[in-house]
């Protein structure tokens, strides 16, 4: 009950910030989130590395997303260069610096660096991606939504009533062949009236886009469960009733929007293409 009163009322808001909020406003909306994710991975991580310089991910990632957005907006006009660049320097020289003079355990560099240098386009990328489909069109991201949420209801109530068949039982005991297959069919569906009712057809090109996404959607989810399971811990946070906290409700969306919207550039989707 709890996880179906979250969504009724999360849904309408974030309709309205999509189709309503301009450009920065709504940029900076979906820096607030990834940072709130960030912080609540950061806060799991921490479990493996106590002393290692964690608290820089979530400084990092606001600034990188909007590097990214710079970078990839029709109207950005930023230097992929001059981010790349700086990017490699971050990674390298940055980090290192960093890890040699931070006093963190020797056995826990490893863990910091992988989290750090996996973190930064874990977060940005994905934030930079919906920001500028928004830009483009927002439907677009009302298309992948259906995908990853739609989807990940589906495979949660098939999965609840008929999944007898486990996923990956190590990772994420309660997950299911028979709700990804729900979680693909929901994802597919979804796509196909979409594209029916916006292009008027139903787009194979599209169609393909949508099933590397769904795919990755349930990837996505997987990789934070898989997250949690090397700390021992249920949830990310509390802050969503029923869903627990920010990163639970969008890990999927985090691998499955980068997915989405380099399978809109590599068929060349107006906006994008340009």
């Amino acid at each position: 009950m709890k996880r179906l009163m979250t969504a009724a009322v999360g849904a309408p808001i974030v309709i309205a910030a999509l189709f309503w909020l301009p450009e920065v406003p709504f940029l900076v909306l979906i820096l607030l989130a990834v940072l709130g994710c960030a912080v609540e991975l950061t806060r799991l991580v921490e479990v493996k590395a106590p002393t290692g310089p964690l608290w820089l991910l979530p400084v990092i990632v606001p600034a990188t997303a909007v590097g990214l957005y710079r970078v990839l907006a029709p109207s950005g006009g930023g230097d992929p260069r001059s981010l790349v660049i700086g990017l490699g320097l971050l990674m390298t020289i940055g980090f290192c610096v960093l890890l040699l003079w931070s006093g963190l355990e020797l056995e826990e560099a490893p863990v910091a660096l992988g989290f750090l240098a996996f973190g930064v386009f874990y977060f940005s990328f994905p934030a930079a991606a919906i920001a500028v489909l928004q830009q483009i069109d927002p439907w677009l991201i009302f298309l992948l939504l259906a995908i990853v949420w739609l989807g990940d209801s589906a495979a949660y109530y098939v999965g609840s009533a008929i999944g007898r068949h486990k996923m990956a039982p190590r990772i994420s005991p309660n997950k299911s062949w028979e709700g990804a297959i729900a979680s693909f069919g929901m994802a597919m569906l979804s796509t196909v009236v979409w594209s029916y009712f916006f292009l008027g057809t139903v787009d194979v090109a599209l169609l393909l886009v949508a099933a590397i996404t769904a795919v990755s959607a349930q990837l996505g989810d997987l990789l934070e469960s898989l997250f949690k399971r090397s700390v021992h811990i249920k949830d990310s946070g509390n802050l969503l009733p029923g869903h627990g906290g920010l990163l639970d409700r969008l890990d999927a969306l985090l691998i499955a929007a980068p997915v989405f919207f380099a399978g809109l550039w590599l068929i060349r989707w107006p906006g994008l293409a340009e």
